[in-house]
C-alpha cells in the first residue's frame, strides 16, 4: 500500500464528464488499497474568467478581494469531485485551504507557502477518506484567503505531497508526460521515463510549460517523487506511465542533453553608451529591481572610449513598463540611447551529463551557424547553455538542436 497525492489540473475536470473520468481514475487507486488525497485546480477557464472579473471592475483592484473572488474556481472543483466519488461510494470530502489550514504568507496574489498542518489530514486518510483538496490557495498571516499565482496548484499538491509523506505525487495534465522538446514542433522528440530534478527545473523555467516552476523546486528541496502524466490517455497495468521526477543519483546512464527548451515570451533591451565607472550596472539594474522586474540574460560589451553598452533579456509582456522606467533614470544613469526587441526568442539545452562532458556549446554553435541562425546572446550554467535568437528562427533552431544532440526519436 502506498499513500498518494493525485492532482487534476484545469483540462482534467473541465466539465461533468471529465470529472467522472477523475473519479474513475481515484477509486482506481483506492480500490488498489492505496491512501489518497486529491488536490484540484478550478474548472479550465473558470479562473480567467473570474481574473476578469475582477480587473473589469478595478483595474487597482485589492488583491485581498481579488484572492476572496479568484479561489472561488477550486472551492467549485472539490465539491463536484467529492460528490463524483461519492456518488461511487467513495468517502470523500471537499477541503479548502483554510480548513486544513496551508498557512502562507502575506503575498496576496502570489503568496509562498510557509507550513501545510496535516495531522488531520493523515488521519482522515488512514480511516480511509479520501480528502479533496482545493488547490492555488491558502490561508494567510491576517487569517484571509491567499492565492499562489497561476499554476500555483502544482505547488499545493507537490507541498501536500511532502507535508503527509507521500511516496509519490502524480500530477494529471494533458500530457502525458515530459518531452525531449515539444513534440508539436518536433514529432519525433521522445517522451522520457525519468528526468533528474534540476533538469526539470532548468527546462520549467526556460520554457517548459509542463510544470509551474515553483512545484520543481519544491519538489527538489523536500525530495518528493513527481510522476508528470496524461488525464486523457489511460492505461491500466502500466505501473509508471508517465515522466518520474527522481534525484539524480538514480539515473545511471545520464544523457549529456536530455532537452531543447524554448521560449518566446521574451524582450532584449540593450543601453547603449554607458558610463563604464564602478556602480553602473548597479544603477542599471537597480531601477528594474526596485519594481520587481526579472531580468534573465545579460551581456555587457568591453569599454570603449570610456563607455559601454550592457544588454539584458525581460520578459515580453514588461516591456513598456520596463522602457519607462530606463527613459525616466536616463538622467541618473547617464545612457546615450536605449534599443528594445520583442522579437527574439530564447532557445536552451539541458543535460545533468554536460557536467562531465566537454564539446557541448560547440555543438549547439555550430548546428546553429549551419542553418545561418545568429546568436544574439548567450547564458550558461552548469547543466544548461541558453541562446537569445530571432524569434522567426524559433523552430528552426529547436528541430536543428534536437537532431544535433541526437534526441531524435
Amino acid at each position: 500500500m502506498a499513500r498518494i497525492v493525485m492532482k487534476f489540473g484545469g483540462t482534467s475536470v473541465a466539465d461533468l464528464d471529465r470529472i467522472r473520468a477523475v473519479a474513475g481514475r481515484v477509486a482506481r487507486e483506492v480500490e488498489a488499497g492505496h491512501e489518497v488525497a486529491v488536490v484540484v485546480s478550478a474548472m479550465a477557464g473558470e479562473t480567467n474568467k473570474l481574473v476578469k472579473f475582477c480587473t473589469d471592475l478595478s483595474p487597482l483592484h485589492d488583491a485581498r478581494e481579488y484572492d476572496a473572488v479568484v479561489a472561488t474556481g477550486e472551492q467549485v472543483t472539490t465539491g463536484l469531485l467529492a460528490i463524483a466519488l461519492q456518488q461511487r461510494g467513495i468517502n470523500a470530502r471537499s477541503w479548502q485551504g483554510w480548513q486544513i489550514p496551508i498557512r502562507t504568507d502575506g503575498g496576496h496574489g502570489k503568496a509562498r507557502i510557509d507550513a501545510i498542518d496535516s495531522a488531520l489530514l493523515i488521519e482522515r486518510m488512514r480511516q480511509g477518506q479520501i480528502p479533496v483538496v482545493a488547490g492555488f490557495q491558502g490561508i494567510g498571516p491576517d487569517n484571509r484567503v491567499t492565492t499562489l499565482g497561476r499554476g500555483g496548484s502544482d505547488t499545493s499538491a507537490v507541498a501536500l505531497a511532502a507535508a503527509v509523506k507521500a511516496d509519490r505525487c502524480d500530477i494529471y495534465t494533458d500530457v502525458d508526460g515530459v518531452y525531449t522538446t515539444d513534440p508539436r514542433i518536433v514529432p519525433r522528440a521522445r517522451k522520457l521515463a525519468t528526468i533528474a530534478y534540476e533538469e526539470m527545473l532548468e527546462m520549467a523555467s526556460l520554457g517548459a510549460k509542463v510544470l509551474q516552476t515553483r512545484s520543481v523546486e519544491l519538489a527538489m528541496k523536500a525530495r518528493v517523487r513527481v510522476q508528470v502524466l496524461s488525464s486523457f490517455e489511460d492505461r491500466p497495468g502500466s505501473d509508471l506511465p508517465g515522466t518520474l521526477l527522481v534525484d539524480e543519483d538514480e539515473i545511471v546512464e545520464k544523457p549529456v542533453v536530455s532537452g531543447i527548451a524554448y521560449s518566446r515570451d521574451e524582450a532584449k533591451i540593450t543601453v547603449r553608451r554607458v558610463p563604464d565607472r564602478p556602480g553602473i550596472a548597479a544603477s542599471v539594474f537597480g531601477v528594474l529591481a526596485a519594481s520587481n522586474v526579472n531580468v534573465d540574460m545579460i551581456v555587457q560589451n568591453v569599454s570603449e572610449d570610456g563607455d559601454t553598452d550592457i544588454t539584458f533579456t525581460i520578459p515580453r509582456l514588461e516591456l513598456r513598463r520596463v522602457r519607462q522606467l530606463l527613459e525616466d533614470a536616463q538622467g541618473r544613469i547617464g545612457y546615450g540611447l536605449l534599443l528594445t526587441d520583442p522579437e527574439v526568442a530564447k532557445i536552451s539545452v539541458v543535460g545533468i551529463g554536460m557536467t562531465s562532458h566537454s564539446g557541448v556549446a560547440q555543438t549547439m554553435f555550430k548546428a546553429l551557424a549551419e542553418r545561418s541562425i545568429n546568436i544574439q546572446v548567450i547564458s550558461t550554467s552548469e547543466i544548461k547553455i541558453s541562446v537569445l535568437v530571432a524569434e522567426d528562427y524559433t523552430e528552426l533552431a529547436v528541430r536543428a538542436l534536437h537532431t544535433a544532440y541526437g534526441l531524435d526519436g
